[in-house]
C-alpha cells in the first residue's frame, strides 16, 4: 500500500509540532496540515510550567522568555505564595515558542502543507485528508477541533461556561511568581514574558473588565495595551480521544479549564503519549495514557473551578491558600511537574 507521509498532523500549534518532533525521534515521516501562517498567535496564559518546559528542552527546544519561580494568589488584601520546588517556569510569549517549535520541526524534516481539513476518511491500513494518504492522523487542531467532529468522537461544552481574554501590556515586569488576582467575577492571570511586558488573561463566565482587579488595573493605568485575543467555552467534555487510526492531543482530546495554567505543558506531554502509542501500533493503549497525564490536571482543576463557584467559597480561597500554605505549595507542585 502506497502511503505520502506516515503520520499526517492536523493544526501546527504547540501539541501538533510536539507530536511531530516526538514522531521524527522515532523516525516517522510527518507531513503538518494547517490553514494558518506560522507564528500562530492565540489567547494563551503563556505560562510554561517547569515540568512542561522540561519536556521542550528535551525536544531541543528552549524557547526565550522570563523565568517566574511559582504562583501567587492575589485578593484586595491577601497574599498566598508556593514556590516551585524543581526550578523555575518560563513565560514565552506564544509566538516566540510556535516560532522556536516550527524552526525546530523544520530541522528535522518535517512538511508543511497550508491547507483546511474539513474531511476525514479511513480504514484498517490508513488515513486520508487533504488529499494525502497517511498510516495515522493526530488531530492537534484545538478546542473545537474539526477533525474531533468528522471522525464522529462526541464532545460538548462543560459546566460552567467559562471563556478567556488575553492582553499584552508594556510596563516592567514587577514579580517573579506568576500572580492570579481573584475577584468575585473572574480571575486575571499575570505571566511575565518580557522584561517590559507582561500578559493578562481574564477568565470569567462574563465580559472580562479590568476594573475587577483594582490594583493590578491601578498598577497597568497608562500602560500600552496589545490586541485582545479571546477563545471558549473553555470546558470541553470530550467522549474519547481514539477513532481508528486518529488521535486527538491537545486542546481537541479535551480541556477543563484554564485556572491552573497547564494547557502547553499538557499538550506536550499527550503528543508524547500519542507517538508512543502509534509506534507501538496500541493505538487504543492511548486513551488510558491521556488519562494517566491528564490525571492530575483534570481533578485539581475541576476541584478548584467548583470550588470557587459558589460566592461564599470563591471569597475563601486565597485566604485558606494563605492559612494553608503547605497545602497551597504542594499543590501548585503537583501541577508543576
Amino acid at each position: 500500500m502506497s502511503y505520502d507521509t506516515d503520520l499526517l498532523i492536523v493544526g501546527g500549534g504547540p501539541g501538533g509540532l510536539a507530536t511531530a518532533l516526538h514522531a521524527r525521534r522515532q523516525g516517522l515521516s510527518v507531513i503538518v496540515a494547517d490553514p494558518r501562517e506560522s507564528p500562530i498567535d492565540k489567547a494563551c496564559g503563556e505560562g510554561l510550567m517547569p515540568g512542561g518546559l522540561a519536556e521542550l528542552i528535551a525536544l531541543d527546544v528552549d524557547p526565550a522568555g522570563m523565568p517566574f519561580y511559582g504562583i501567587a494568589y492575589i485578593s484586595e488584601n491577601r497574599r498566598a505564595e508556593a514556590r516551585f520546588r524543581s526550578g523555575p517556569g518560563r513565560g514565552v510569549r506564544r509566538t516566540t515558542l510556535h516560532a522556536a517549535l516550527a524552526a525546530r520541526a523544520k530541522e528535522q524534516d518535517t512538511e508543511w502543507i497550508r491547507t483546511r481539513v474539513t474531511g476525514v476518511v479511513q480504514d484498517a491500513q490508513g488515513v486520508t485528508a487533504a488529499g494525502v494518504r497517511a498510516k495515522w492522523l493526530v488531530a492537534a487542531d484545538g478546542l473545537h477541533s474539526t477533525v474531533r467532529r468528522t471522525v464522529g468522537i462526541t464532545a460538548k461544552a462543560g459546566i460552567p461556561r467559562r471563556y478567556g481574554v488575553r492582553w499584552h501590556y508594556r510596563v516592567p515586569v514587577w514579580s517573579e511568581f506568576v500572580e492570579v488576582h481573584w475577584s468575585r467575577w473572574g480571575e486575571a492571570y499575570v505571566t511575565p514574558v518580557e522584561p517590559d511586558l507582561v500578559g493578562v488573561a481574564i477568565l470569567s463566565r462574563q465580559r472580562p473588565d479590568l476594573a475587577w482587579f483594582p490594583w493590578l488595573a491601578q498598577h497597568l493605568d497608562g500602560a500600552q495595551r496589545g490586541r485582545a485575543r479571546g477563545c471558549g467555552p473553555l470546558r470541553q467534555v470530550v467522549s474519547r480521544r481514539v477513532a481508528g487510526r486518529v488521535l486527538l492531543v491537545g486542546d481537541a482530546a479535551g480541556y477543563e479549564d484554564a485556572l491552573t495554567g497547564e494547557g502547553i505543558s499538557l499538550a506536550v506531554k499527550q503528543a508524547a503519549a500519542a507517538v508512543r502509542a502509534i509506534v507501538d501500533d496500541r493505538p487504543a493503549s492511548y486513551e488510558a495514557a491521556w488519562h494517566r497525564v491528564t490525571r492530575n490536571y483534570r481533578w485539581l482543576t475541576r476541584g478548584l473551578v467548583l470550588a470557587s463557584t459558589p460566592a461564599l467559597t470563591r471569597r475563601a480561597i486565597v485566604p485558606a491558600s494563605a492559612l494553608l500554605p503547605s497545602v497551597f505549595e504542594r499543590a501548585v507542585n503537583i501541577l508543576a511537574h
